[in-house]
């Protein structure tokens, strides 16, 4: 039995998901990390934010206890709405209290920085 291939989703800073970015496209795999800033049970969504930048996500497909003002990280994908708004439809999802976010923003951009030299690397 073969298990389908589900992406990993991209890691992505909330400052940087917007529309002149290249993740923000209509069905982009993404994890994203943020303080959980309010919760509606009815609908199930989630609004995480982080630097001035917030996301809505639809945890409607999670069994999590979500706190406001707690930390968490999501892996789904990326719905545009007609209004160009991005909702994360989350399929993962935990808390992360225990995260530094500025070392985790920090450590995403060493790894921007080691990745776009190896592919310059092996490409020239």
């Amino acid at each position: 039995m073969t298990s389908p291939n589900v992406p990993s989703g991209s890691l992505v800073i909330l400052q940087q998901l917007n529309s002149s970015s290249p993740h923000f496209k209509q069905g982009a795999s993404l994890r994203v990390t943020g303080k959980l800033q309010e919760y509606n049970v009815e609908t199930a969504i989630a609004v995480i934010a982080d630097g001035g930048a917030t996301l809505a996500v639809d945890t409607q497909h999670l069994r999590l206890n979500l706190r406001v003002g707690s930390l968490y990280q999501f892996i789904g994908e990326l719905s545009i709405q007609p209004s160009n708004e991005g909702i994360l439809k989350a399929r993962v999802g935990r808390n992360v209290d225990g995260m530094d976010l500025n070392l985790y923003q920090q450590s995403l951009m060493l790894l921007r920085q080691f990745q776009s030299d190896q592919s310059s690397h092996f490409n020239g």
